[in-house]
């Protein structure tokens, strides 16, 4: 858990002290001074009438008043009670709102509900607040900071600071009824904007938030309160408590101030919540079933990889694990061949003078190794990027050599926080299949839009089938080059996605600040979304590096595309073994095939199938030991073993030279017995097909 080996409990009749409730009550007074004072100021420039155009009714437009009418006005007047109650927040022009905060000027209004993903990420935020709420009445913490979750996409958790006292699942009943009595008092998400000097007043005794309001700019802070609770946060979150029906606490953790080994060392509980009992049963069983498919839990008993304390976050592949790797690697290898990528490979170390250039030095240098040479400092790649700009820039290149698409499937070293890693899915040591395209920008569309066409193939072959989903990032309010440039590329990136056919989402703001970008997440068998696939174009590392081509009239800079269409291996091995459940298709497979001897008197015959089969290129495995073939096939049928083809021989199948075939989860052999050639004719097929 983190903190001291002996933490005490608090015993259930302790409650925060005289001191710490004085700081609270210290808090919400401030908190309705600056509220009145905001009130006072809106009666003062509120009133005129607002034209609301609602674009997702039918364009229709409604009267409102300047600092006075509430999207949950509008929601009322345009829904029926029931709809109207299930509006969660709003968008105003674009931008996430409360539905209890005044409209300021003409706008566009959407309301959005549980079912979109600003929704739920809105639902949960506010969720955090409520069990941040329980947490400081039950315990007295100093709250650091509440969020929905982001690596798994639902729920949300709390990171508090509680000096000696260590939480487990046996505070979770406490909490959850605290958090409850909140819920049943409607207790409204109030919203105020102050200065930041107002803000330092208001946390002045909690040294993480008054740390995080210092480094902010001195302009207008977002503070809320939720009964007892005043929190910074710049919102939405939902008109008041009551519309959290279900709510449960999951784990309690140890995590570390900003990520940071060095800092203090906090508690974090995770929590779910929902806006009705039956979607937390349905999630219950989801969470029942990913954990059968706990790709660790897999990996280990099918001997694929293991993690050791000597290297944290660098997974270990066993050679059935390395058998799926390369399949991976070979299936990408010919496709590249086949759409015109040229594979290249760039060191594992560099001199910090490259990511000094490249930017990642100031941006990124506390997430790599570095180490000292000769005393001067080096840096293990997070990233193949700055390779392939120096890989471009060592020969010289024309427009009529553009596109030119190189891939790389490098070795990659990122410093996660020790508390982050997980499994295959948060590693510090992986591969990307990592590929830059330089092209013009006349090129982009055309270069995008193949880029997605092979997102789609290949997870078409994975079986993800059409399920998942794409997100177009825009221009960010920071951001390098020129404006003309970015609609360009914008526009490019919309027709590129338009074409392909495929609906997709739009998210203003989120681009990267070198150039925007197109995100891919897929779902998996338990509906669950992973983000893996990725297109970002940018236009800033080849001006670092100084990328040139040459025209007709003289030398432009290229466009540089980054793409990855698996994401890490690592993570995408992570994902594929859980989407199956441990149940490998055939062209993936790492045990293709078993042979198995009825007795002694078929040994020899098993030998020369199974050299047979092995020689045509497939992973068979021998069992000729002298269990009963009833226990070999159960064998070959378990969890840690999953073979796909279970062939079984005995003097019969000797003296005919076949083999009785029997299917992964089959009850019953196939009839009649076949012969060797037909059953390795038959794999070839189910591989060339990727089945």
């Amino acid at each position: 858990m983190g903190g001291k080996e002996k933490a005490q409990v608090r015993p259930p009749a302790v409650v925060p002290d005289e001191a710490y409730l004085a700081l609270k009550q210290n808090r919400i007074r401030l908190f309705e001074q600056f509220k009145d004072r905001q009130a006072r100021e809106r009666i003062a420039i509120g009133g005129d009438p607002i034209r609301i155009t609602l674009p997702d009714h039918n364009g229709t437009v409604k009267e409102g008043k300047k600092w006075m009418s509430t999207p949950m006005d509008i929601a009322k007047e345009i829904l029926s009670s029931k709809l109207a109650a299930s509006c969660l927040i709003a968008q105003v022009n674009g931008e996430p709102w409360d539905m209890t905060r005044p409209l300021e000027d003409n706008c566009e209004l959407k309301l959005l509900d549980f079912d979109t993903v600003e929704g739920r990420a809105t639902f949960w935020r506010s969720s955090a607040l409520i069990l941040g709420e329980a947490l400081e009445s039950l315990y007295g913490c100093n709250l650091c900071s509440l969020s929905p979750c982001t690596t798994s996409a639902e729920g949300f958790y709390c990171d508090a600071y509680y000096n000696d006292i260590t939480l487990n699942e046996s505070d979770f009943g406490r909490i959850q009824d605290k958090a409850r009595k909140a819920v049943a008092a409607k207790q409204p998400f109030e919203r105020i904007v102050v200065s930041r000097a107002e803000a330092l007043e208001c946390f002045a005794e909690n040294k993480f938030k008054f740390e995080i309001i210092s480094e902010l700019p001195d302009k207008a802070i977002t503070l809320y309160r939720c009964g007892s609770l005043v929190d910074l946060c710049p919102g939405p979150h939902i008109p008041n408590t009551s519309f959290v029906k279900a709510f449960a606490c999951l784990k309690a953790s140890s995590s570390y101030w900003r990520g940071k080994a060095n800092r203090e060392s906090l508690q974090r509980v995770h929590g779910i919540s929902f806006p009705d009992s039956e979607r937390l049963k349905e999630y219950e069983a989801r969470i029942e079933a990913a954990e059968e498919r706990n790709h660790r839990i897999l990996g280990e008993s099918q001997k694929l990889f293991f993690f050791n304390p000597l290297s944290p976050g660098s997974p270990n592949f066993l050679p059935h694990g390395i058998k799926i790797k390369n399949k991976l690697f070979s299936f990408l290898r010919q496709e590249y061949r086949d759409r015109g990528y040229q594979e290249v490979e760039s060191p594992n170390v560099y001199n910090m003078e490259i990511w000094e250039k490249s930017g990642h030095a100031m941006n990124y240098k506390e997430n790599m190794f570095t180490f000292e040479i000769d005393k001067r400092e080096f840096g293990l790649k997070p990233m193949n990027c700055p390779g392939h700009c120096i890989i471009f820039k060592h020969g010289t290149h024309s427009y009529r050599e553009l596109p030119l698409r190189i891939a790389e499937f490098g070795v990659l070293h990122r410093n996660e926080a020790s508390g982050a890693l997980t499994g295959l899915t948060r590693v510090r040591r992986f591969q990307q299949d990592d590929a830059h395209i330089f092209c013009r920008e006349s090129q982009i569309k055309d270069e995008v839009k193949s880029v997605l066409e092979f997102i789609k193939y290949v997870y078409d072959k994975f079986g993800f089938n059409h399920d998942y989903e794409l997100e177009l990032s825009t221009r960010p309010e920071k951001y390098l080059g020129d404006i003309e440039t970015w609609n360009k590329a914008e526009q490019q990136l919309r027709e590129a996605l338009l074409e392909f056919g495929k609906p997709f989402e739009i998210n203003e703001g989120d681009g990267a600040f070198y150039g925007p970008k197109i995100d891919v997440g897929v779902f998996d068998a338990l509906k669950r979304k992973h983000q893996c696939a990725t297109i970002q174009l940018d236009f800033q590392l080849p001006i670092c590096f100084d990328l040139t081509y040459s025209t007709e009239e003289g030398t432009e800079k290229p466009v540089m595309i980054h793409r990855a269409i698996l994401g890490s291996f690592e993570r995408m091995f992570a994902i594929l073994l859980e989407h199956y459940n441990g149940k490998w298709p055939l062209w993936l497979s790492p045990r293709q095939a078993i042979v198995c001897s009825i007795s002694p008197k078929s040994v020899e015959y098993a030998k020369q199938v199974h050299a047979k089969i092995y020689k045509a290129g497939f992973d068979v495995d021998m069992d000729t030991s002298d269990k009963k073939i009833d226990k070999k096939v159960a064998e070959a049928q378990a969890q840690g073993a999953q073979f796909n083809y279970i062939l079984v021989v005995g003097e019969r199948e000797a003296k005919s030279e076949t083999v009785s075939v029997r299917l992964r989860g089959s009850r019953e052999p196939e009839r009649p017995p076949v012969s060797i050639d037909n059953v390795i004719a038959r794999l070839r097929d189910e591989v060339a097909a990727y089945r």
